[in-house]
């Protein structure tokens, strides 16, 4: 199933941004252009960090301390932009994955590949008067 929620319509025939977001229990076909949120992403990389800690929080800490300076700027983008992502998807207003945006105006849910969910909305926007 599909729903199309049009917040603001444009005539505009080409999208200027196609998003999906989604997490990793629902993956998502990517056409090319395509930016993916994944929703649990900051979380997967919290857990990657914690991975095997030790019971003892001040070894802990050191460990993920040393973790964090392994991973460098490298490590410090990748939980930074995790973190954007997922303020994007919910200033968005998404309320389930996956969805598929377009033009931050029209969303599609619940179809996960992102060129079908594309088509239907370019097929809904060509149909509006």
């Amino acid at each position: 199933m599909w729903v199309v929620v049009l917040s603001a319509f444009s005539t505009a025939a080409a999208a200027a941004e196609v998003l999906a977001i989604t997490d990793s229990g629902h993956p998502v076909q990517v056409a090319a252009g395509t930016r993916v949120i994944e929703l649990d992403l900051p979380a997967r990389i919290e857990a990657e960090l914690a991975a095997g800690l030790p019971t003892d929080p001040t070894q802990a800490a050191a460990i993920v301390q040393q973790r964090l300076r392994d991973g460098g700027q490298d490590l410090q983008r990748r939980l930074g932009r995790a973190y954007q992502d997922v303020a994007q998807a919910w200033g968005l207003g998404i309320t389930k994955v996956p969805a598929v945006v377009v033009d931050r105006r029209y969303v599609v849910y619940g179809e996960s590949d992102v060129s079908r969910a594309a088509a239907r909305i370019e097929t809904y926007r060509r149909t509006q008067p």
